[in-house]
């Protein structure tokens, strides 16, 4: 709620400070006091661009202050504010200040802010009615909120289908995110499976290249093998030319141990190691032997394994310097295939998941605009009585949803709200019609049919709604603007004396001569006072008797309405 507003040379406002109170604050005073440039100031605050030209005559710069005060109901608003490192407090001061020479500086909470935060924060602040810039009515989150906020049906409808879109748009960007994974590892897969076709189709074994290695060493040495085999073999069993062989001169040893024993036991120790021995070498004899016998010297066979043993080598190059490595290497190889194949697992999982939401969300999507095609409908009827009472007999409004192929948070449907204001006038989008008054009324229709349950923190300002209207239609304008005032704050500028009626806090703008110059004053009135202006507004400046006994009669009786509303609430439907 605006609490205050404080003005320094700005244009006829050379210093003034308004304050703003709860319901309804009425603006009056004479054609050409000042009363817009009050807007003006205000809209600055809100972001509006202000030539230097408005900067009063003779000073360097303009000022522009508002207090406003904030609730819970300022979630939103808060939310706004952390994203920039603001407290968000008991109370909101902007400031924004103007110079000549065209520069300028705009502080929030005494932090400084861009001009483009400014306007994204002053939705949630003020709704001025009669420019169209700045009409929140206009927006189709404003607009989605209105057809929404009064029906718990379209709610819990909205509720679960935000909850299906929610899920399809994860699974959706999941499924584009290993899309993108598997398109990047299109090289890396083609050489994952080279890598394990070449390891695999090699068949290696664990420790196989020491025993090929041993295996060629063997058969390459083959012929000398047969040489020494042979010699040990004979010098171990065979008698030959050079003498007895080993077995045989141990077994005439043993010989003459044993006659030795016949007569004296003193070497039986040494005759049973002889013979000990002799069988050892008989054994090995036997080995050898059966060595010599097996070896090959194939050469078939060496190239064979030589030709292993370099697939073997390549292998051990590539990939780790080891035969375990290799293996490693594989298994390893194998795990990320394995992998990029449970990738293809994942996406056809993801697209029967992501197929199966869409159709929810399908079902859904229709069935929320089916229901926002029938509240649209009503509230389009209840909004063309509005507009009827308020003048404006010929008036047609309709709220119209219209199914789209696009999923968003919010449907898949396209919101526009058509108005035409006379008969053979072509409907158009509320964004198109230039008239500010017509606007403005449009705009109290909504508010005066969701007044109870729209209590957000915004103040609503309504600078043009009285333009070409009067008598009964005054009235039901002046009874729907209190109406409206009656559950949030509204500022209303006005010529009309029934409107004027209503206000819960009447502030009076002035124009007088201050030395050289002119200066616009606002000034708040008391009870007499606003009987004198009532009169003022009804009559004239000739101000009679008569004119202030009806004065006090429309004030009573404006009272009287206002204590028929009911009372307030802050229960949302």
């Amino acid at each position: 709620m605006l609490q205050s507003l404080r003005v320094w040379n700005f244009a006829l406002l050379e210093e003034v400070a308004v304050e703003f109170g709860a319901g309804l604050n009425i603006l009056t005073g004479e054609t050409g006091a000042g009363k817009s440039i009050l807007i003006d100031a205000l809209g600055a605050i809100l972001g509006q661009r202000v030539s230097s030209d408005a900067i009063r005559s003779g000073a360097d710069a303009l000022r522009v202050e508002a207090v406003f005060s904030l609730d819970e109901s300022d979630a939103d608003l808060c939310a706004l504010l952390a994203e920039q490192e603001i407290e968000c407090e008991d109370e909101l001061i902007v400031l924004r200040k103007i110079a000549r020479t065209g520069k300028g500086s705009i502080l929030v909470n005494g932090s400084h802010v861009t001009l483009t935060f400014l306007k994204k924060i002053a939705p949630y602040l003020v709704d001025i009615h009669g420019q169209n810039e700045n009409l929140a009515l206009l927006r189709e989150d404003a607009q989605r909120n209105l057809l929404e906020g009064g029906d718990s049906d379209l709610r819990t409808r909205l509720a679960a289908y935000t909850q299906v879109y929610a899920d399809w748009k994860e699974k959706t960007r999941l499924r584009e995110e290993r899309a993108e994974e598997i398109e990047d590892i299109g090289e890396r897969l083609e050489l994952l499976r080279w890598q394990e076709k070449e390891i695999a189709e090699a068949e290696l074994t664990a420790g196989e290249d020491e025993e090929l290695e041993t295996e060629i060493r063997r058969l390459s040495h083959a012929e000398r093998l047969v040489e020494n085999a042979a010699e040990a073999a004979n010098l171990l069993s065979e008698d030959g030319e050079e003498g007895l062989a080993v077995l045989s001169a141990l077994a005439r040893v043993t010989h003459a141990l044993d006659e030795v024993a016949r007569y004296d036991d003193a070497l039986a120790n040494a005759q049973s190691m002889i013979e000990e021995a002799y069988i050892s070498l008989q054994e090995a004899s036997y080995e050898v032997r059966d060595y010599l016998d097996g070896i090959d010297a194939d050469p078939a066979r060496l190239d064979h394994i030589q030709t292993r043993m370099d697939v073997i080598d390549r292998l051990k190059k590539k990939y780790g310097g080891t035969t375990p490595a290799v293996l490693e290497r594989l298994s390893s190889v194998r795990s990320e295939l394995e992998s990029v194949d449970n990738y293809d697992m994942d996406m056809a999982q993801l697209d029967k998941e992501i197929g199966t939401l869409r159709k929810q969300l399908k079902n859904l999507a229709a069935e929320l605009t089916a229901r926002r095609q029938e509240v649209g409908a009503a509230l389009s009827a209840d909004i063309a009585r509005e507009l009827q009472g308020l003048g404006m007999a010929k008036a047609r409004f309709r709220i119209v949803v219209t199914p789209a192929e696009k999923y968003t948070s919010r449907g898949a449907d396209s919101l526009a709200m058509l108005f035409s204001a006379n008969v053979g006038e072509e409907e158009k989008p509320l964004e198109k019609i230039a008239s500010g008054g017509e606007l403005s009324r449009i705009a109290l229709a909504i508010k005066s049919i969701v007044a109870a349950r729209d209590t957000g923190g915004t103040s609503m300002v309504f600078d043009e709604i009285d333009t070409g209207i009067g008598g009964r239609t005054a009235q039901m304008v002046a009874e729907r603007i209190a109406f409206v005032a009656h559950y949030k704050q509204v500022l209303c500028i006005t010529h009309l004396p029934q409107i004027a009626c209503m206000a819960d806090n009447h502030l009076y703008i002035a124009k007088r001569v201050k030395g050289d110059a002119t200066v616009t004053q606002v000034t708040p009135l008391s009870d007499e006072e606003r009987v004198r202006e009532i009169a003022r507004m009804a009559s004239g400046d000739d101000v009679t008797e008569a004119a202030l006994a009806n004065a006090r009669e429309m004030l009573a009786g404006a009272e009287k309405k206002k204590t028929d509303f009911p009372k307030k609430s802050k229960t949302k439907n």
